[in-house]
């Protein structure tokens, strides 16, 4: 394992060598993961006592989730919920992600257009050939989620995909105390 030190943050490096795993993988690990072949990218943590995490896609190693998220928001440029409406009003898409359950119990966002999370990134995707045509590839995408946090991961992998992406701080929840419309 090789290791780089970058602004002061040490980062692990682990290679994939012909769809295997050179990396140091624990005795005991069967045969079929330790050779599957796995996407590598480094996520440096936010805190001393973590000083560096290997994140693999095919999810051999990782990292907690308030890492991921941090890493996650390292990227966006988050806006308040008054910031995200006239951003909408401005010709920004504002996405809503939260499930039906929420949004029937707690109301909608008018304008906003509800795409479920386990598709967003298909129907964002311009490229995908189940990208929705009523978005345009240049357009803004605001992703709101209940709390802010969902939200922030959606926005992330949106912006892997080549879109301009961020979400909106405290979700839906900031919304309503804001003040900001809401269907019931």
């Amino acid at each position: 394992m090789a290791s780089a030190d970058r602004e002061g943050m040490t980062s692990k490096v682990c290679t994939v060598v012909e769809d295997s795993i050179c990396c140091g993988v624990p005795a005991g690990v069967p045969w079929r993961v330790r050779h599957r072949r796995s996407i590598v990218r480094t996520v440096s943590a936010p805190d001393a006592s973590d000083q560096s995490a290997e994140h693999l896609v095919s999810g051999q190693a990782g990292v907690s989730i308030d890492v991921l998220l941090a890493d996650a928001r390292k990227s966006l440029i988050r806006l308040e919920p008054t910031e995200a409406h006239r951003a909408a009003a401005s010709g920004a898409i504002l996405v809503d992600i939260r499930p039906l359950e929420q949004r029937e119990r707690e109301g909608t966002i008018p304008g906003a257009l509800v795409i479920d999370r386990n598709v967003l990134e298909w129907r964002l995707d311009p490229r995908s050939d189940f990208a929705d045509p009523s978005i345009d590839s240049q357009q803004q995408v605001l992703i709101i989620c209940n709390e802010g946090y969902s939200s922030s991961l959606a926005a992330a992998t949106l912006r892997l995909l080549g879109r301009d992406a961020t979400d909106v701080i405290g979700g839906f929840q900031k919304w309503v105390r804001s003040g900001l419309p809401v269907v019931r």
